[in-house]
């Protein structure tokens, strides 16, 4: 990983793509959602603070435990103006996060249970399958199978030679 040097206070996009190891088109994604900010020069290129280092780092980590884009930029509208997200604040946003994330694991886990139950049975029945009929929505509407657009049923091929015949 190179080394910036202490006496650099601002990094250019390709600096900070290389030191960070997100892709130049990841950090131009993460500024226009307000993640990052940037300064430009007279020539227009962008120029970082040093804290977009920090700020991108707790940016990933936040996204591979799976917590929104939104809810990681609320959470660093908290922090003052160029402070990069420190120790406490990783500790104090991860732990508001964990009910969250429990809440989503166990939504996994019952979806992961339906599907178990649905490869075991194999029906997909509309009145009692849980994945492609929560709570028999169908069924208080409507009796048979209406997801399927209806089809006009072929003639009985007797029908057709009568019809030749006459």
């Amino acid at each position: 990983m190179p080394q910036i040097p202490e006496k650099i206070h601002e990094l250019t996009v390709g600096q900070l793509s290389a030191r960070s190891g997100a892709a130049v088109s990841a950090l131009h994604f993460y500024e226009s959602k307000g993640l990052i900010s940037s300064r430009r020069t007279a020539g227009n290129q962008r120029r970082y603070g040093r804290d977009a280092l920090r700020r991108v780092a707790f940016v990933r980590a936040a996204q591979r435990v799976g917590i929104p884009l939104a809810t990681i930029r609320d959470a660093l509208a908290e922090l003052p103006e160029e402070r990069t997200p420190n120790h406490e604040d990783w500790a104090r946003l991860s732990e508001a996060w964990r009910s969250e994330l429990d809440e989503r694991i166990k939504q996994l886990g019952r979806l992961r249970d339906h599907l178990s139950d649905c490869i075991g049975c194999g029906c997909l029945s509309l009145e009692t399958c849980v994945l492609s009929n929560p709570d028999d929505v169908f069924g208080e509407r409507m009796t048979g199978s209406r997801l399927l657009p209806e089809r006009r049923s072929a003639p009985d091929p007797k029908e057709k030679r009568e019809k030749r015949s006459a």
